[in-house]
């Protein structure tokens, strides 16, 4: 029998996390599930250039009370990466192959935590279904024009014109050191980012035609612009539970498009971590705790 100080250990049991495979209008779709089956349902919508292992800390800290969904997009982590010739890589139907995601696993109500690329796809989701939306965590995720700083300029002029010339100028941010600015850029402490996380995320950006598919992407985020309007009507016309945790020193979504969330979202939470773009890498334990107190106070688990 163990006794003394062991006995004063938290003996909560550890959430597993599956790893599955689906497949939605004939597309393998990989995702990460944790969680009780019939809790409240945490929808995980990651950025670029990474997947749902973004969230692979995460994941754990929430599955005790909720459940936890997180795919990966086509092209991206785990799942399929047909050839962009025959699919079309635009978030419309990223967030078609989502709700379909969620249709397969029966799911009718969901909170959802967008970053970077999950925003479009998350909002897109919310204008199909804003029934379902129970609350949004949005962490460097723009919706507001004012988000859209410096470094989208040349993504702007790919927009404009989808020139071989502005496309081919885009290719740097496939390449391994952009993947390392993304990680390590605005870090209050580089030591807490892994390394692995690199070397993860740019494995999988090097497989052959995964230049087009990013590509393809880059152009496609330019039909997200015209729908913040929407998007934003969303966010008055709902008013769902908001809580903004924000890389304040990132270069690609900075600090200027947090705010503008509150114009529409007047009693949102708005948090500045001290951090980048992967900010879950650098201050997973001052946002951790964010992130639980809020849903416990406006998503209490059943």
């Amino acid at each position: 029998m163990v006794s003394g100080p062991a006995q004063a250990m938290d003996a909560s049991p550890i959430p597993v996390t599956h790893y599955r495979t689906v497949k939605i209008d004939d597309i393998d779709i990989f995702y990460r599930e944790a969680g009780p089956a019939d809790a409240p349902v945490i929808l995980l919508l990651h950025g670029f250039p990474t997947s749902s292992h973004m969230f692979r800390n995460l994941i754990p800290q929430l599955a005790s009370r909720y459940h936890v969904i997180a795919p990966d997009y086509p092209g991206f982590g785990q799942s399929a990466a047909p050839d962009h010739k025959t699919f079309a890589y635009t978030f419309a139907h990223f967030a078609d192959l989502t709700d379909g995601l969620l249709g397969k696993l029966e799911v009718k109500r969901y909170a959802m935590y967008v970053m970077d690329y999950g925003a479009p796809v998350g909002y897109r989701l919310a204008l199909k279904h804003p029934e379902r939306v129970s609350a949004l965590i949005i962490q460097n995720g723009n919706a507001y024009e004012e988000g859209l700083k410096k470094f989208w300029d040349p993504i702007k002029a790919y927009w404009a014109d989808g020139s071989p010339a502005h496309r081919k100028a885009l290719e740097v941010l496939m390449k391994l050191e952009t993947t390392k600015f993304q990680y390590t850029d605005g870090m209050s402490d580089v030591s807490r980012i892994d390394p692995d996380n690199i070397l993860h995320d740019q494995t999988l950006l090097d497989r052959p035609g995964n230049m087009d598919i990013q590509l393809d992407l880059f152009h496609d985020y330019g039909s997200n612009v015209p729908l913040y309007p929407q998007f934003q009507a969303f966010f008055r016309e709902r008013k769902p539970p908001t809580l903004i945790v924000w890389g304040k020193n990132d270069f690609i979504f900075p600090a200027d498009g947090a705010g503008p969330y509150l114009r529409d979202l007047p009693d949102a939470e708005l948090h500045l971590i001290d951090s980048g773009h992967f900010a879950l890498e650098d201050k997973a334990d001052e946002m951790v705790p964010l992130i639980r107190s809020f849903l416990e106070r406006k998503l209490p688990a059943s």
